[in-house]
């Protein structure tokens, strides 16, 4: 991307595995991003059962995969995901960051200015996920 690029506002939130909601002890397992004026949304998630396994080894780990696809699905817009994955891409941004008491929960919404929405979604996966 070279300067000329303008700057784009982006929001982003880091899905966190939580074997015990009561306990609340969470594993990074993914990042979402939304740049609306760019009109980006994606996700990257932890999907191998094996990695899983690994990271959050106290949970049902193929269930686990199951909703990570699923919660993929919907940030993609695709219709495997639901009535919700048809929704525009800031309903499903903020449909998938909603506050949840349940294994899969999504943390506090930060934002930030990149030029490559899809480049700091990767940034943003290897510094918080991996």
């Amino acid at each position: 991307m070279s300067e000329q690029t303008p700057w784009i506002a982006y929001s982003f939130a880091v899905l966190r595995a939580v074997p015990h909601p009561h306990l609340g002890t969470c594993v990074p397992v993914g990042v979402l991003l939304h740049a609306r004026t760019a009109g980006f949304l994606g996700i990257r998630v932890v999907t191998d059962a094996s990695e899983l396994a690994e990271r959050v080894g106290d949970v049902d780990v193929e269930l686990l995969s199951r909703y990570l696809h699923t919660l993929s699905a919907i940030c993609n817009g695709d219709s495997a995901g639901g009535p919700v994955a048809l929704l525009p891409p800031s309903e499903r941004f903020h449909w998938l960051t909603a506050p949840r008491s349940d294994v899969l929960q999504c943390g506090a919404v930060h934002g930030g200015l990149c030029r490559d929405p899809a480049a700091a979604l990767a940034e943003l996966f290897d510094a918080h996920v991996v």
